[in-house]
């Protein structure tokens, strides 16, 4: 068991450097990896179950102390970075399918990594915890909703079909994973500490799916999107720490909800695409995926700087 937990850290930290390289060599050998793309809602469910089993009430409890702090946090989730993509795609005259991929990854909820990111950026974890889970169980409304406002002038988009995807890939796993914690509590505990393993592979076999079935494209358009998804991402954590100080949260709080707001569950969107568009609309959140888990320890390098002032 303790080897497996020290596998789990090492590819927990390193996590940005297998999607490099999944993500070239799914370039490069496209066919070896397009076997996986049917099983993208699949594995992304197993990262929500994982997400599942690891809950547990006392992350519920940071709504309650500090419901300020977490509504920020999550109104900025779902404003700012929706806002952000719709700006993009209109800035820079995406193609429909890039643009509506664009927008679908400003509409997803936080990502799971944002709290470990904000743990090392010395934020408040446990509101960034919070915001990620409340984020991510709003989202099979909010994700849909939001979505088909931004996106429905480029594409027809089927709001209802989506949100029951995003019933079926997150909060139906999430529920399952709940339950299994509270009938085998013991068990589940020491087997929890392993899911960020499981959950590492899933997202870089999805990734590397995404960018097999979409070669051509991301050859296409690849500087254009990266140039995009980046800009999305850094814009994402820069307004939204300067929102969280505007609303007069402390340093601590800031740092997490920025890093909330920038941070996207990427695996969504891609699965959200490539069940519902074009393959190609996947990319965003695929580069997305890659790169924010490397902005992201690169911000919480510069966070964990900055004094912490109430």
């Amino acid at each position: 068991m303790q080897a497996l937990l020290k596998l789990t850290n090492f590819m927990s930290k390193t996590f940005a450097l297998w999607a490099i390289v999944f993500a070239l060599l799914a370039f490069i050998f496209p066919e070896q990896f397009k076997i996986f793309a049917p099983c993208i809602p699949y594995l992304l469910g197993l990262v929500m179950f994982g997400m599942g089993i690891t809950l547990t009430f006392a992350d519920f409890s940071e709504v309650a102390k500090h419901p300020k702090s977490v509504f920020i946090g999550v109104a900025g989730q779902f404003i700012i970075m929706p806002a952000i993509a719709f700006g993009l795609a209109k800035a820079f005259d995406l193609p429909a399918d890039l643009a509506v991929g664009v927008i679908l990854v400003g509409s997803c909820p936080g990502g799971t990594s944002s709290n470990v990111m904000t743990y090392l950026a010395k934020g408040n974890t446990a509101l960034s915890v919070a915001c990620t889970t409340i984020s991510t169980l709003l989202s099979p409304i909010l994700t849909p909703a939001i979505f088909y406002v931004l996106a429905s002038q480029w594409l027809d988009i089927n709001a209802g079909a989506m949100f029951m995807s995003v019933l079926q890939m997150v909060l139906f796993p999430i529920f399952l994973g709940l339950v299994v914690h509270a009938l085998f509590k013991k068990q589940v505990e020491q087997a929890s500490q392993t899911m960020p393993l499981v959950s590492v592979i899933s997202i870089v076999v999805i990734l590397a799916a995404v960018v097999a079935v979409s070669k051509d494209k991301i050859i296409e358009s690849g500087l254009l999107i990266f140039s995009v998804v980046v800009l999305h991402n850094c814009l994402g954590y820069l307004i939204g720490y300067f929102a969280a100080k505007l609303f007069k949260l402390n340093t601590a709080d800031s740092k997490a909800v920025a890093i909330e707001v920038g941070m996207q569950n990427s695996a969504l969107g891609a699965a959200l695409a490539a069940a519902h568009f074009n393959p190609i609309a996947a990319v965003p959140s695929a580069l997305f995926s890659f790169w924010h888990n490397v902005s992201g320890p690169i911000l919480a390098n510069i966070f964990s700087n900055i004094k912490n002032e109430k």
